[in-house]
């Protein structure tokens, strides 16, 4: 489902292929196998957030992974983890929700790492904010 908030959708046709460039450069930064990033996204509200699938190297057809970019963190989860975007959506923000508990606290994640060690706690309240937000869109029917 893609939902427009924007007025010009040259700028929002330019926005997403950033969104997808860097998503890309991210899932190859991180080493990740794959036979490649959907030309348009799964979902996204512009300039705040888009959801990506990324084809399995082994499966073809089949999600591998999830990546999402916008106005938050760049990140990636598989695709054995979410059906469809709004399990993806919902899945990142649980995960965001649990590292910004220890971002909070001072705190590093036992595996995932968000920003530098000296502005932790700062970043964690960012990061709880987003997930709160992604959370409320997963909630809303009207989006899906």
């Amino acid at each position: 489902m893609v939902i427009e908030f924007h007025d010009n959708p040259k700028a929002e046709a330019n926005w997403l292929r950033k969104q997808r460039d860097q998503s890309v450069a991210y899932i190859e930064k991180q080493g990740i196998k794959h036979r490649g990033v959907s030309e348009e996204p799964e979902w996204f509200v512009a300039p705040y957030v888009s959801l990506w699938t990324v084809e399995s190297a082994q499966k073809p057809g089949v999600i591998g992974w999830w990546v999402i970019s916008g106005d938050l963190p760049t990140d990636y989860l598989s695709g054995k983890d979410a059906a469809d975007a709004r399990a993806a959506l919902g899945a990142f923000a649980a995960r965001w929700e649990e590292v910004s508990t220890y971002m909070l606290r001072g705190e590093n994640h036992p595996t995932i790492r968000i920003g530098r060690s000296r502005n932790l706690k700062e970043l964690g309240d960012l990061l709880l904010r987003r997930a709160n937000i992604l959370q409320e869109w997963v909630k809303d029917d009207s989006l899906w």
